[in-house]
């Protein structure tokens, strides 16, 4: 058992039950139309927040796309959450990522990349950073099984074994990359031993178990921060949910097996059932907590919801310092489209 105290876990607990009310609302609003898409963590809990625990609030992050975990254990509200899923005139990316790709550079997490594991780099150059500066601070990468299969997986291991970074490769293995299962990407022992094979101390943990991570990651930081090595982490879990809303698992896998893994194996139930052992948590606690939850959830999509869109001008903006007579074309054009059938465009969208 990690040493751990009471207040600590319970913020673990209660940022996994949030968690998993935002997944719950957010997805049924998505299937509203009220977002475009939207990407739950369930099953997942116990990975993302029990890891974001163990970490230094000032170690960056490069997540794939599964970890809101860890900016909502770092102090993302919901209303940013909200807002990022609304692409209103608050969110932070201007409007011009899909939802669930959530960024702050406040909090030291990287905005979110669709093209898999091109995060992986990226974050063994920031430890290498970190590591020149002889800052105490470690990168910490997150990534499913399936990103495993991908050249910059392996391109970065390689780069963070010979360069000694400390950089902590976080793996959900949930068993599936979208539709295709982990005994058709690889021959080998999972993941583990990928790690190995690059010169790379490697670890196995229960990701279902929330205390387990959290010991494991807590470890692992040290030695990479105090022995400058990256570490790879490998976290057995599974995904209950549909990869995305634009997957229907049940093509692909059986009822019962999502249905054991749901009902037998729920991270959030299982840290529940130790902290009602520990005699720090019961049912009415539980009841209230999730009531709460629910309700500040749905106040953020109310207040989200209504607000305007991004203006039409930031399609345009942000990329040169200033703006080439080619984009300024373009821009033209698009308004000049837009004026001829207005009806067919959103009227929250400033022009």
């Amino acid at each position: 058992m990690p040493e751990i105290d009471k207040a600590l876990v319970l913020k673990i607990y209660q940022n996994m039950v949030t968690l998993q009310s935002m997944d719950s609302l957010f997805f049924e609003a998505q299937r509203q139309g009220r977002f475009s898409f939207y990407l739950t963590s369930f099953g997942e809990e116990a990975i993302t927040i029990a890891s974001a625990a163990a970490l230094s609030d000032d170690d960056m992050v490069y997540a794939q796309y599964r970890e809101p975990g860890v900016l909502m254990w770092r102090g993302f509200t919901l209303n940013e959450f909200a807002n990022q899923c609304f692409s209103n005139d608050l969110d932070y990316g201007k409007g011009r990522q899909m939802p669930i790709h959530y960024g702050s550079a406040k909090l030291n997490y990287a905005t979110v990349s669709s093209p898999i594991a091109t995060q992986l780099p990226h974050a063994v150059g920031a430890a290498y950073a970190f590591k020149m500066d002889q800052k105490p601070l470690c990168s910490a990468t997150y990534f499913g099984d399936g990103a495993t299969s991908e050249g910059d997986f392996h391109g970065a291991m390689n780069f963070a074994a010979v360069l000694e970074a400390p950089v902590l490769f976080i793996c959900r293995n949930n068993g599936y990359a979208i539709s295709t299962p982990a005994h058709e990407q690889f021959k080998g022992d999972g993941v583990v031993c990928k790690g190995q094979a690059y010169g790379v101390r490697s670890f196995r943990v229960d990701g279902n178990d929330a205390l387990a991570v959290y010991a494991t990651v807590k470890a692992a930081r040290k030695m990479a921060v105090e022995e400058s090595r990256p570490i790879l982490i490998e976290a057995l879990t599974y995904r209950v949910g549909h990869h995305s809303t634009s997957d229907d698992s049940g093509k692909y896998r059986k009822g019962d097996e999502m249905h054991h893994w749901k009902t037998m194996r729920d991270p959030v139930v299982r840290l529940r059932r130790w902290l009602e052992g520990e005699g720090w948590w019961d049912s009415d606690a539980d009841q209230q907590l999730r009531a709460e939850t629910r309700n500040e959830v749905i106040a953020a999509m109310q207040r989200a919801g209504p607000r305007m869109k991004q203006p039409l001008a930031n399609l345009f903006t942000d990329v040169y310092d200033t703006i080439p007579s080619h984009l300024r074309q373009q821009e033209k054009e698009l308004r000049s489209t837009v004026a001829r059938h207005r009806q067919d465009y959103p009227f929250d969208v400033p022009l």
